[in-house]
């Protein structure tokens, strides 16, 4: 995937018989995915306009350019869009794209690794970093506030984690 691309958005499926489609939106503020289009798809060969066209559960229906039928729109399911990073706000010094924290290291105070962040996850309560490492049995779920990740510096790839004790 081309470094300038951020995953904003993914279709559910398709929504009536006329080529709407359902599309989940993951920015902040869910109604502005609109604002990124035209958005492409992950290696960028092909990009569609939106346009919303209502609410749906969990996410919006919308048109996209060239789709006109209910087939086209069900062969879609699952498709990610992208935006390029330059089109999106730059960040507060305390907030970060899910896409910037996949694949970095994360180190205890004490410097030693703990694994690498394999994705980055919400089930309402917050943020969550899974934290993958072959030493690991499994992923841990690492709570993604400042108390328990107090550095997160992209320019070296590294986040500094003081977990809380027994997690890993």
């Amino acid at each position: 995937m081309p470094d300038d691309l951020v995953c904003i958005g993914a279709l559910a499926g398709a929504f009536g018989v006329r080529g709407e489609v359902r599309l989940k939106s993951f920015c902040a503020d869910p109604e502005d995915i609109a604002d990124y289009s035209p958005l492409c798809t992950e290696d960028g060969s092909q990009s569609y306009t939106i346009s919303l066209t209502g609410v749906a559960q969990n996410g919006f229906t919308a048109r996209l350019g060239g789709i006109t039928t209910k087939e086209q729109a069900d062969a879609l399911r699952g498709l990610r869009l992208f935006a390029r990073r330059e089109q999106l706000p730059s960040l507060p010094d305390d907030e970060y794209y899910h896409a910037d924290l996949i694949g970095l290291t994360v180190l205890d105070t004490g410097g030693q690794t703990l694994g690498t962040v394999k994705s980055v996850m919400n089930h309402g309560a917050g943020d969550l970093l899974e934290i993958h490492d072959p030493g690991l049995k499994d992923s841990v779920l690492l709570p993604f506030t400042l108390a328990v990740v107090p550095t997160v510096d992209l320019a070296t790839g590294r986040i500094i984690a003081d977990p809380p004790d027994g997690l890993f």
